[in-house]
């Protein structure tokens, strides 16, 4: 890269490719050549090689043909080893260079070759992709469209329990009220069947008590008189105190003086007409099925609301056909395909031809290294005939050989000049261009700089005009917008181009749902909460008077005993004075008398002793089961039920209403968000031309980085081969002189000299 920095001096040659994609005609020669100078200059050495190289090779043959070139070294004398040695260490550098170099040209060659597969392998998916991206945007604009389904689904199935949702809804907020009534008319029932009940048994125990009181009141009385003749006797003895108890032996409770109830249970006649235990559970239950009658009563509404949730907004099912570059896409699309169709059977024959490249090279790197072969093995060779040479009975073929093999390697060199410099500056004029003139400019984006300039590119080329945009855009800002993954929306910046906003308005659509929504109705008129005959029982237990009924009345004579003296201890007392009386027949009488008591206490007093405990349970059940302010309960009761039935109806309209304000606003806020959604998608995510510039990086990296730098480095390398041939093959000739025998040594009297050389006898020297 630096050598060629070196040869293209010049920057981008933006006029000059102005004009040729403008007007190929215009093109002047002078231009390119000032432009290509650097590769002028290096055609023109290519060319001196050329020429140079093969005729002082034919010079030499010529010569080597008149043994005038490459011949032996006449005389020797004292710097011959100094320049032998010289000659045979440049010459083995020269050698390690140019096996250096070979070595870098096999490897690159190779490393050139398999890398043509897979960048000729990833053009089609480079162009795949961008097919990919021009065909996505349709389908991923038509895709959000349908995506409307989702809020579609979702408010279908809202709406499938609207009626059930609205009917529970009013059924809670109404709940505790209709609830609290019907447990009052509920508890005022039951208490007033109990009471009636307890006014019934009391009056019916009252009754008998009075019944038993006249009863018993003669008897009582009959007894007393008897037992007082009795024990007021001349002859009874220790009657003092049974006569004072049979004094007392009279009733206790008077039930005549006890308040009657037989207005009350006169008014309450026929009372409870109603069950209130079974009309209350059956206003509980149509109360309870308020959800399942508001959903069958919102049926027909619902199905209309369905058909209008069913409808799609006219903006969006135009959101893709209408959008920037749809027909251009189609375009691109099959234009694309086309390109790759066609591109198929060139990138064959790059692949065949690349292999006859690869075949050639792999030849010429071949010589260059049989040229490497020759002169190591003339140089070990030569060494070893020199290291023989002090020895007598050596022979000089070992030399020979080794000059031999250093002047075919010259000769090898002179043969494979010509073809060498000819690919050499095939490849570098092809690959030393891409690289200057493309892969420079596109890394340093220059390219994109060169296409945004106003007129640099042809109508035909200018992206704005192809995607049918009111302005121009940036090409390399968009790019960079793309690298960092942007999408179309904002690269290709449509606000100006496209009304989203109109394509996503539903104003029309949710108004169409809420003058649907406005057409729910929910009758309550079969919740009646008290029945007729309820409210007739309720409204004679408010008239009855049963709070004006005197318990304390009942209080009193319960208090007193049935009788004022202890019948039993009576009887006990008078058969202990039968037993101590003289009088066998008063104590007949007395005994008599103890066991009427008892009998009369059996008979009359214990079952009034009954009654009267079953009167005061009866009286204490009466007087609990309703309180002293019955009647204003009741009035209570039967006004909140007049109250609530006139209200309910209202109250379950503004549930109602609000319901479905609520459900509305739920159901426009799916759409609202799936509206949000769409907008986000089409201006931030959905199309992002990320492929765009990761096909423009590819693209790059498979012809700059996979092709040109390898093919850049092949030539290199073999250039540098090519040019160190010129020194290998004068080293080689000048070296190979001194493998040859020498035709005359050098005699010296001096005694070190004759140590340093040694001289043998001349019977021994061979010419």
């Amino acid at each position: 890269r630096r050598f060629l920095s070196v040869v293209q001096l010049n920057p981008f040659p933006a006029e000059l490719v102005k004009t040729l994609l403008n007007e190929p005609s215009s093109v002047k020669v002078d231009e390119v050549v000032r432009y290509e100078a650097g590769y002028v200059v290096c055609a023109v050495i290519a060319g001196l090689y050329l020429l140079v190289v093969p005729i002082a090779g034919l010079c030499f043959c010529c010569c080597r043909c008149r043994r005038r070139c490459g011949g032996r070294v006449k005389t020797e004398h004292k710097a011959l080893a100094c320049e032998r040695g010289t000659l045979m260490a440049f010459l083995l550098l020269t050698t390690l260079v140019l096996l250096t170099g070979v070595v870098c040209a096999f490897v690159t060659n190779q490393h050139m070759h398999e890398q043509v597969d897979p960048s000729v392998e990833a053009v089609p998916e480079i162009l795949l992709s961008l097919r990919g991206l021009v065909s996505d945007v349709p389908q991923e604009l038509q895709a959000v469209a349908q995506q409307f389904s989702l809020p579609q689904k979702r408010v279908l199935e809202d709406l499938d329990g609207v009626g059930m949702s609205i009917g529970s809804t009013i059924h809670t907020r109404l709940r505790s009220t209709v609830y609290e009534v019907l447990a009052s008319v509920s508890n005022l029932g039951q208490a007033l069947q109990v009471s009636v009940d307890h006014l019934q048994a009391l009056n019916s125990t009252l009754v008998e008590l009075r019944k038993g009181q006249q009863d018993l009141e003669p008897a009582v009385r009959e007894h007393r008189e008897r037992l007082l003749a009795l024990l007021q006797e001349p002859g009874c003895q220790g009657c003092t105190e049974a006569q004072s108890r049979a004094g007392a032996l009279e009733l206790g409770a008077d039930f005549q003086k006890v308040s009657p109830v037989d207005d009350v249970l006169h008014r309450l006649r026929g009372v409870p007409e109603a069950n209130f235990s079974s009309m209350v559970q059956e206003e509980n239950s149509t109360f309870n099925a308020l959800p399942i009658l508001a959903a069958l009563q919102t049926a027909s509404v619902v199905k209309e609301l369905k058909k209008v949730v069913a409808q799609r907004p006219e903006g969006l099912t135009t959101l893709a056909e209408e959008f920037p570059g749809w027909e251009a896409a189609s375009r691109w699309s099959r234009a694309l395909e086309e390109v790759e169709e066609r591109s198929r059977p060139y990138l064959k024959e790059v692949q065949r031809y690349e292999k006859y490249r690869w075949i050639l090279g792999c030849v010429l790197c071949s010589a260059v290294l049989l040229v490497v072969v020759c002169n190591l093995l003339g140089l070990n060779l030569g060494i070893w005939g020199l290291s023989a040479r002090e020895d007598p009975s050596h022979s000089e073929a070992k030399g020979e050989a080794g000059a031999r093999f250093l002047l075919i390697g010259a000769g090898f060199s002179f043969l494979f000049a010509a073809p060498l410099i000819l690919l050499v500056f095939a490849t570098f004029l092809v690959g030393g261009n891409v690289q200057t003139l493309v892969c420079q400019s596109w890394e340093s984006k220059e390219l994109y700089k060169f296409a945004d300039t106003p007129g640099n590119l042809p109508p035909s080329m200018n992206l704005s005009q192809l995607l049918g945009l009111k302005k121009n855009i940036s090409i390399l800002l968009a790019y960079q917008q793309c690298r960092e993954g942007a999408a179309l929306w904002s690269v290709l910046q449509l606000n100006d181009s496209y009304d989203l906003e109109e394509h996503l308005n539903i104003s029309q659509y949710t108004a169409k749902l809420q003058q649907e929504l406005q057409n729910l109705k929910v009758d309550m008129k079969n919740l009646d909460l008290l029945s007729p005959a309820a409210h007739r029982d309720l409204e004679a237990l408010q008239s009855s008077g049963i709070e004006k009924i005197h318990y304390s009345s009942f209080l009193v004579q319960i208090q007193k005993p049935v009788v004022n003296t202890n019948m039993e201890k009576l009887a006990q007392e008078l058969e202990e004075l039968a037993r101590t009386q003289g009088s066998s027949v008063l104590g007949q009488q007395l005994q008599e008398e103890a066991q009427g008591l008892r009998n009369l206490y059996q008979e009359r007093v214990l079952p009034q002793q009954s009654l009267v405990v079953s009167l005061e349970a009866q009286e204490q059940g009466s007087e609990s089961s309703l309180s002293p302010f019955a009647q204003v309960e009741t009035s209570g009761v039967l006004d909140k039920v007049t109250y609530l039935k006139g209200e309910l109806p209202t109250w379950a309209t503004s549930i109602l209403r609000n319901e479905s304000e609520c459900f509305l606003t739920r159901e426009v806020g799916y759409f609202s968000q799936y509206v949000a959604w769409v907008r986000e998608e089409v201006t931030q995510r959905i199309a992002t031309c990320q492929p765009l510039s990761a096909a423009l990086d590819n693209g790059r990296v498979v012809l700059c980085d996979m092709m040109a730098d390898p093919w850049n480095a092949f030539w290199f390398c073999l250039a540098w081969c090519t040019f160190f041939l010129i020194p290998s093959i004068i080293f080689a000739v000048k070296t190979s002189k001194y493998f040859h025998p020498i035709w005359k040594r050098l005699s010296s009297t001096s005694s070190e000299e004759t140590q340093l050389f040694h001289i043998p006898r001349v019977t021994s020297l061979k010419l």
